[in-house]
């Protein structure tokens, strides 16, 4: 059994030790099925720093982000969803997460959030292998990636024949959809 956490954050700044998420994205999938889809609005750690640039690239405030719901309840849900899918006692029984470019930034945040919450399990639900779509796209795009301006999330799906609402990009849900269709096209055609 297969099991997939395609996942996106949206933070508050760029570093995991001084800033938040806001908005925590994901899908489970369980051998090729959904079956959870997520999209929490989270107050983030109350001692983090709230870089005001960094939400609005999120599309939000500051003042919009005090009303979310606070981390802790956040976490509690998402735990509890998890444990639905996931024996956290069961060293065989894991997910992988998947994210774009998350081995180098959301996977960061993902498990100093863990922390915040009291928790230093992570690889109790979660396999240590992060699946990086960016990383993965490398590879499929390896003789063409010279020739591309860029590599977001955008212009490789776009370069992949993906139709891109570009109003939606950084809604950490919308960005989750468009990881794992960009995951299912590189690795079905690998």
């Amino acid at each position: 059994m297969v099991k997939i956490m395609y996942y996106d954050l949206e933070t508050a700044g760029l570093d995991e030790r001084q800033h938040g998420i806001h908005q925590f994205s994901g899908m489970l999938e369980i051998d090729g099925i959904i079956v959870e889809k997520w999209d929490y609005k989270v107050r983030p750690n109350p001692k983090a720093k709230l870089d005001p640039d960094a939400l609005a690239i999120g599309h939000t405030t500051v003042e919009k982000v005090q009303d979310y719901e606070p981390m802790e309840k956040v976490y509690k849900r998402f735990i509890t969803t998890m444990g639905k899918y996931v024996d956290k006692y069961d060293k065989s029984d894991k997910v992988f997460p998947c994210g774009y470019n998350s081995a180098g930034f959301d996977n960061r945040f993902l498990r100093a959030w863990f922390k915040q919450n009291g928790d230093s399990y992570f690889g109790s639900l979660f396999y240590g292998e992060e699946l990086d779509v960016r990383v993965l796209a490398g590879q499929y795009f390896l003789h063409e990636r010279h020739k591309m301006a860029s590599f977001k999330l955008v212009d490789v799906a776009k370069k992949l024949g993906i139709i891109v609402e570009e109003e939606r990009l950084h809604d950490a849900l919308y960005d989750v959809e468009l990881t794992r269709e960009v995951y299912k096209l590189i690795t079905f055609e690998l």
